[in-house]
């Protein structure tokens, strides 16, 4: 089983190119976890947090109502996402009554067992987060947000709090002895730095006041004048979603996928309020067992400079747009997988680098080996894979070679997505093209095919090597796959991989993408009709602007 869940995004404004990466990683790792483990036994989840006051404020100022105002923007992800094209198995909005009447109960479970209580807060809080943050985080960035730079505000009121204090050994014993709880490394340090400076019990409720913003959410269980605090409500999607008699079976999560700045709720509040219900009453939530890893990327940067709307220059899904249209929606798919800030640094995007790896990566890369060898196969061999062509071709010291590479290869790509480093697991399908490459470049099918009139050997010989390259390119396509959906389809359709053994990237229960991935394995391209199909990708020209940009 796999579980794997985005963020639920703010709905105070539209989507940008933050919000669809962190769901592209969401979906590459969920194609591929279908690759591994069937498509019936991976539930990917992403969705909208609609409670936040935000979403109330912003609403008010397009002269709306909140529910109207988070109607209207929930579309809006959820046509981005479409664009993007996510596999998400579904979408949850936090204004749903499935979530809510979740909500209300986990709440009752924690006030019965006591770890929620009612009390007295006073404390420094961040207006654009959302948050309460301590005196030592405070004065460490002077008393300034850490995300917008925007000055704090000093706040007392009466609210409901959850005993976050009670669970402080658990949590450093979870870091202890699941050291991969959270990644990267620096994140888990981060995290591991403030723990030291000790927990204290979080709010976990606002009052409900005339203020239009504060009357907006789900109600404490038993007192309405208190409305659940937004991230509290928010987190708790991850489990309400799965919380049914038919998909229990997919919690623990696998892996949340999220940024960098929503790190301290995911990797320390969240845990905690999952032990503390599961010590509520272990009779009803005796499953719920903790995440198996938080990972949190880092942000997207434009041009060498950090996205502003002061500065204009945010990558904005018109720009996404204008990018696929350009240039196809796999091709932006790959840059943003590939190039994002997936581990601890900053990613840019930048347009000379998206030409750079568009032509590098997509056009001279799989485009190319795709054709050169489809190409070749239709020409001598009518596009008929000869039978005992790709036995008799890893029989030559060539193609053992080029199978041993393409092995190691495929081996250094599931190591990468045990570690969830995506990119990595990615271009170790591009490795494979240019292996298969390189094996073009020493065997020289198209000269040896100049000598088959006198040579009675070079027809088989030429066969033997275009059906390891034909593998080598079927392999790379199954590793390219949860990146570029449409095209790889494009390939297998071309390549008639999808019926019959040649199972190339099906998510059948049974295989697994090892055995998928095995070179002459049982699924392999062992006989065929291959055409040289359509070109994958044209080269760009570095100088031709972008439409719409």
């Amino acid at each position: 089983m796999a579980y794997i869940t985005t963020p639920i995004y703010y709905v105070n404004d539209r989507p940008h190119i933050g919000h669809c990466y962190t769901t592209l990683l969401g979906d590459c790792f969920a194609r591929f976890e279908r690759l591994r483990l069937g498509a019936g036994e991976v539930f990917f989840l992403t969705g909208t947090d609609e409670h936040a006051d935000k979403v109330v404020t912003s609403a008010q100022a397009h002269n709306m109502t909140a529910i109207a105002w988070a109607d209207q923007n929930a579309e809006e992800f959820k046509k981005a996402f479409m664009f993007i094209a996510s596999s998400h198995d579904d979408f949850i909005r936090t204004t749903q009554d499935r979530h809510k009447t979740r909500v209300t109960e986990y709440v009752s479970a924690l006030m019965r067992s006591g770890d929620i209580y009612k009390g007295e807060y006073e404390g420094w809080y961040d207006e654009n987060q959302e948050e309460y943050v301590t005196e030592t985080v405070a004065k460490d960035n002077e008393y300034k947000s850490s995300v917008t730079g925007r000055p704090l505000v000093r706040r007392r009121e009466t609210c409901y709090f959850f005993r976050l204090s009670k669970y402080q050994a658990r949590l450093q014993e979870l870091f202890a002895t699941q050291p991969g709880f959270v990644s990267p490394e620096a994140r888990r340090n981060e995290v591991l730095g403030r723990l030291r400076g000790g927990l204290n019990d979080v709010p976990i409720s606002r009052p409900v006041t005339n203020d239009p913003a504060t009357q907006f959410g789900i109600r404490v269980p038993g007192d309405d004048a208190h409305r659940i605090y937004v991230w509290i409500d928010a987190l708790f999607n991850y489990l309400s979603v799965v919380d049914t008699d038919d998909r229990r079976r997919f919690w623990p999560a696998s892996v949340h996928f999220i940024a960098k700045d929503i790190l301290w709720f995911h990797a320390v509040i969240w845990p905690c309020m999952l032990m503390a219900l599961r010590d509520a009453d272990r009779g009803r939530f005796g499953f719920v067992e903790l995440p198996a890893k938080v990972y949190s990327h880092a942000y997207w940067v434009r041009d060498g400079k950090k996205m502003s709307k002061s500065l204009g220059n945010f990558v904005t899904i018109e720009v996404l747009r204008a990018y696929a249209a350009s240039f196809g929606r796999d091709a932006l798919r790959w840059y943003l997988l590939t190039q994002g800030p997936l581990h601890e640094t900053d990613a840019d995007f930048s347009h000379a680098k998206f030409v750079e790896v568009y032509n590098a990566d997509l056009a001279n890369g799989i485009g190319n080996c795709a054709s050169r060898v489809g190409n070749m196969m239709e020409k001598y061999f009518g596009g008929a894979v000869p039978e005992g062509a790709l036995s008799g071709g890893l029989a030559s010291a060539g193609g053992k070679a080029l199978a041993a590479s393409v092995d190691g290869l495929v081996r250094e790509a599931q190591a990468s997505l045990a570690r969830h480093h995506l990119a990595a697991a990615l271009t170790a399908g591009i490795a494979v093209v240019r292996s298969v490459d390189q094996y073009i470049n020493e065997t020289a099918p198209f000269k040896l095919a100049k000598t088959i009139e006198s040579d009675s050997g070079a027809k088989q010989k030429l066969g033997e090597i275009l059906a390891c390259c034909a593998e080598g390119v079927r392999i790379a396509s199954v590793l390219l796959s949860p990146a570029m959906p449409d095209k790889i389809a494009q390939l297998w359709q071309a390549w008639n991989l999808t019926n019959g053994s040649a199972n190339a990237g099906l998510a059948s229960k049974g295989v697994s993408l090892a055995d998928n991935c095995a070179f002459a394995g049982p699924h392999g391209l062992h006989r065929g009709a291959i055409s040289k199909g359509e070109v994958l990708f044209m080269r760009a020209d570095p100088a031709a602007a972008v439409v719409g940009v």
